[in-house]
């Protein structure tokens, strides 16, 4: 079995989107896997997307246990950008056997009991637990790169999880 060539798997709840052109021109992929439960069976929701991805670039929608299974298909020519909406799913990527070794956390909207960690990441006491489990479990290394030309940095989560303990 060998390793797919994932450039990058991000979390973002609005899952594909304008801002998504940029990450797929600037890692220079050549599929796009929506792995999300909802919108692989959501036709409309896929023909909205498929808009703001290129011709020449694939793009697959698949339910979460699909991705995990057949991403070791991948074959070697394929460049793989992969979004996701929840850290739950990230979660359960790997616990199905994705082979994620860095993860993106992009947007993660602001709801009720969830608390602010950057301008576009908001999180409940269960996702920093899953985040937590991600990087001791899977060894998970995390980002916060808002888009591939930003200056925004990338912010240390480390700190926040350790305070979960």
């Amino acid at each position: 079995m060998t390793t797919p060539n994932i450039k990058m798997v991000r979390i973002d709840e609005r899952l594909i989107h304008g801002q998504g052109q940029l990450w797929i021109k600037n890692l220079g992929v050549n599929l796009v896997i929506c792995a999300n439960d909802q919108v692989s069976t959501d036709e409309f929701q896929q023909t909205l997307m498929k808009t703001v991805i290129p011709e020449d670039v694939g793009v697959r929608f698949w339910t979460i246990e699909k991705t995990a299974e057949v991403i070791h298909k991948a074959a070697p020519h394929q460049t793989i950008f992969v979004i996701v909406a929840s850290v739950a799913d990230a979660k359960k990527l790997c616990e199905l056997g994705f082979p994620m070794t860095e993860l993106n956390i992009g947007n993660i909207h602001h709801a009720e009991n969830k608390q602010k960690i950057s301008q576009f990441i908001y999180l409940s006491t269960n996702e920093k637990m899953d985040l937590q489990e991600l990087q001791q479990k899977y060894h998970i290394k995390f980002n916060t790169k808002t888009s591939p030309v930003s200056n925004d940095g990338v912010q240390d989560i480390d700190n926040l999880l350790k305070a979960i303990q």
